[in-house]
């Protein structure tokens, strides 16, 4: 799989300077949490999950979780995971499936040994498991059960916690819950692949919901969990862990109420700064915005609830030719020694000590997402995105 594998070849010439890398379920751990993009979230219930899943993969989503929590009723935990496992085994039985990374989001620790036992072959499918609420004294009996089940049936399975307790956002408890939280991910280290947000629960605690035009870093309460979880967590000298960006609620905006504007010829005719203006009308600017926050954050890739917020998520996570070109400057051997050089495109200062960790940081997204020409903004990479 690779980001915007689904565009035709000839199409990514066009866009990119380096076309994003091919990946599999297997490979490297650092690569995966950073190709995890736009995670598209969906109910484990879904009557028709393998093909959802199938589907979803040809539109360019490359990684999904099939929830069984907060997505379904209580009462449908038990035909949720009997639908999960007979779907994963149907998907399994294709011969030319190739379906996106497969998360499972489960609500007790129980949960994990007994569902990879119940996939039996199947399991092969799955990348790992999303772990909900997750403190020290919840998360360790899930971390425990994953490595149980990985022993028992020899698959690669990673965690992705995900950080929405109370104790978490609360100030008095936040700094404890923290170093608790850290402890047990270091303990695990080489099984989580990224920690995940949730912002919904930390505003439920204060009955917040924020509007379609406000996005997280507009709700202080909100803004500062995140701020100090980067801070702790998401640390760029080798300690820290890919963090991944917010779900956005709101899904007014659809495909199809933007697709004509942009199919009006392969590669916009229409003024770029016009088909700006039209996307913001229709309400895609707040998300638009989150996206470009969450980079500016620290945090990479974006919980998703609905198929059209994919596109935005990937679109935004291309490396520009300036971005990647001042990244390359900067890490030159030569430069090993420090100091401070114009860029290439004569618009700003490169400092090589204090700018060499994000240009690794770039580089790999680069790696991931690929580089786009110069010609080539994120109104032409969502475009080229839409399905046919």
């Amino acid at each position: 799989m690779r980001h915007f594998g689904h565009v035709a070849p000839e199409v990514r010439k066009r866009l990119f300077f380096r076309e994003p890398c091919v990946f599999t379920p297997d490979s490297p751990a650092r690569l995966l949490s950073v190709a995890l993009g736009a995670t598209l979230y969906s109910p484990a219930t879904r009557p028709r999950l393998a093909d959802d899943v199938l589907k979803q993969a040809a539109r360019g989503v490359v990684s999904m979780v099939l929830c069984l929590e907060d997505s379904i009723d209580d009462a449908d935990v038990g035909p949720g995971e009997e639908n999960l496992v007979r779907q994963l085994s149907a998907l399994a039985a294709l011969p030319d499936a190739d379906p996106p990374l497969l998360f499972i989001r489960v609500r007790t620790p129980e949960q994990i040994p007994d569902l990879v036992r119940r996939l039996g072959p199947a399991v092969r499918l799955l990348s790992g498991f999303v772990l909900p609420k997750f403190t020290e004294e919840r998360g360790i009996p899930f971390l425990e059960a994953l490595a149980t089940a990985e022993a028992e049936s020899g698959r690669r399975l990673f965690a992705m916690p995900v950080l929405e307790s109370p104790e978490l956002l609360y100030r008095e408890s936040r700094v404890e819950t923290l170093e608790g939280i850290s402890r047990a991910i270091d303990k695990y280290r080489d099984r989580v692949l990224a920690l995940r947000l949730g912002v919904t629960d930390f505003c439920s605690s204060y009955g917040l919901r924020r509007g379609p035009d406000m996005t997280a870093y507009d709700v202080q309460i909100v803004a500062s969990v995140i701020a100090d979880v980067v801070n702790m967590l998401g640390r760029a000298d080798g300690t820290g862990f890919t963090v991944t960006g917010p779900v956005w609620e709101y899904f007014r905006v659809q495909e199809r109420m933007f697709k004509p504007l942009l199919r009006q010829s392969p590669f916009l005719e229409v003024q770029a700064a016009e088909l700006r203006e039209k996307l913001i009308e229709h309400a895609m600017d707040g998300l638009l915005r989150e996206i470009s926050l969450d980079h500016a954050n620290g945090l990479l890739g974006k919980t998703c609830i609905h198929p059209s917020h994919v596109l935005p998520v990937h679109a935004l996570s291309v490396v520009s030719h300036e971005e990647f070109t001042d990244a390359q400057d900067i890490l030159r051997p030569e430069r090993g020694g420090g100091g401070v050089l114009r860029s290439a495109y004569t618009n700003k200062m490169n400092e090589v000590k204090p700018h060499r960790a994000w240009a690794e940081r770039t580089l790999l997204r680069a790696e991931v997402f690929g580089v786009a020409n110069q010609d080539i903004g994120f109104v032409e990479l969502l475009a080229a995105g839409l399905p046919a």
